[in-house]
């Protein structure tokens, strides 16, 4: 253990956090500066890179999330090939940021979600929830000579949890505040919300998966634009539209709005089957794509304002909105409309990167894991007990 040894003993080590969410987008990677850990923790943000997926990556990505059959040796490429990008994402980063890659101490990697079974099913006789993340650290410790920490989730899970959300620990770490409820909003392919009420301890923290952030606005984004383009940009093309008051009323019907946290879900509830039954009920109704765009956009900001109405321990005061649905003009305005007295804000009027701030977080859960310190918040997944999460490739 010479090596973790040697981390140990530096008062500030170089950490790399990888992300690739639901979305399947592409890589984000960031370089931090870490000194301390647990409530000692202080981080730094030195650089940020974002690398999308080549095309044919994020399609097979994709098709795999969404259920598609594929056999072992498929699922196997599929593994290594991401290793190799999660590795090439790390030097890219170093070029940028005019570090050589012998002075990076540790990588946190979360890997692509391609299954996630929260709940617990039935299995071949036993009763079973699990997840799934893909990329093989080794390849990226092979690439970096330093030690990685990846496949977090399943930790958590082992210990009864649902194995997400990951980031609430991070949040409890960096935003909370002693005077003020403060909710984070992540907007990712899912949207996920942590509150933290003033001066919360760890185990007063709220978190949970509000619904689809930007999944079902990509999708129908892609369908209204043959294909040329992957995302509303600045929420320009759902702005054009008009919301349908009978189509949002059948989404805000929805069950998954109504169970109780912990909660998660991902694609395997609002992928493609989802937006073909979404797409048959606008048909139904005479709702155009356009305005189905304009209607599921305001969705996902009424299921952040149903989900916090009903869960959140106290009414936030401020909601930091993060991820990729943060730069979406229109649903920021969705949001503010949806929650009258709360101050919505983006993480760039902090001061920080709403980019960069799950990436981010992984180097935090990484650098806590090599100090034994247990990463997850139990609050928020429904773990029977706090755990130290990530497996170590050395």
């Amino acid at each position: 253990m010479h090596i973790l040894s040697e981390l140990w003993n530096k008062p500030a080590r170089l950490v790399i956090g990888l992300m690739s969410g639901t979305s399947a987008d592409g890589i984000d990677a960031a370089l931090t500066r870490i000194s301390g850990c647990g409530m000692e923790t202080s981080v730094e943000l030195c650089s940020f890179l974002f690398i999308p997926f080549p095309a044919a990556v994020r399609e097979k990505i994709l098709y795999v999330a969404g259920g598609g059959g594929v056999d072992a040796a498929e699922l196997c490429r599929l593994k290594t090939l991401l290793g190799q990008l999660y590795g090439e994402a790390c030097l890219a980063l170093c070029r940028q940021a005019g570090v050589g890659p012998d002075q990076v101490d540790l990588v946190g990697c979360h890997g692509q979600t391609v299954w996630h079974i929260p709940q617990p099913e039935e299995y071949l006789g036993r009763t079973l929830a699990g997840t799934l993340q893909i990329g093989e650290d080794a390849l990226i410790a092979q690439a970096m000579g330093c030690p990685v920490v990846g496949d977090f989730r399943v930790r958590d899970m082992a210990a009864g949890g649902q194995g997400a959300p990951l980031v609430p620990y991070t949040e409890w770490l960096l935003y909370r505040e002693a005077e003020r409820t403060v909710a984070l909003q992540n907007i990712g392919g899912i949207g996920n919300v942590t509150v933290l009420p003033a001066g919360c301890a760890l185990e007063e923290v709220t978190a949970f998966d509000t619904g689809p952030g930007n999944m079902v606005m990509d999708a129908l984004v892609r369908r209204l634009t043959g294909g040329e383009r992957s995302y509303d940009e600045g929420g320009r093309l759902a702005a054009a539209g008009t919301v349908s008051r009978p189509l949002l009323a059948w989404m805000l019907s929805d069950p998954y709005l109504e169970r109780n946290p912990p909660k998660t879900t991902g694609r395997e509830v609002y992928g493609e089957r989802y937006v073909r039954r979404l797409l048959a009920e606008a048909e139904r109704m005479g709702v155009d794509l356009r305005d189905a765009l304009a209607t599921a956009t305001r969705f996902t900001a009424e299921a952040v304002a149903v989900g916090l109405e009903r869960f959140a321990p106290a009414r936030p005061e401020r909601l930091v909105v993060g991820g990729g649905g943060s730069w979406n003009e229109t649903l920021l305005a969705h949001l503010r409309d949806c929650l009258p007295g709360c101050e919505v804000i983006t993480n760039e009027e902090l001061g920080l990167s709403s980019d960069a701030k799950e990436a981010v977080a992984f180097a935090i859960l990484a650098n806590e894991a090599v100090f034994g310190v247990c990463n997850n918040a139990p609050a928020a997944t429904g773990a029977g007990a706090p755990v130290v999460m990530g497996k170590l490739s050395l």
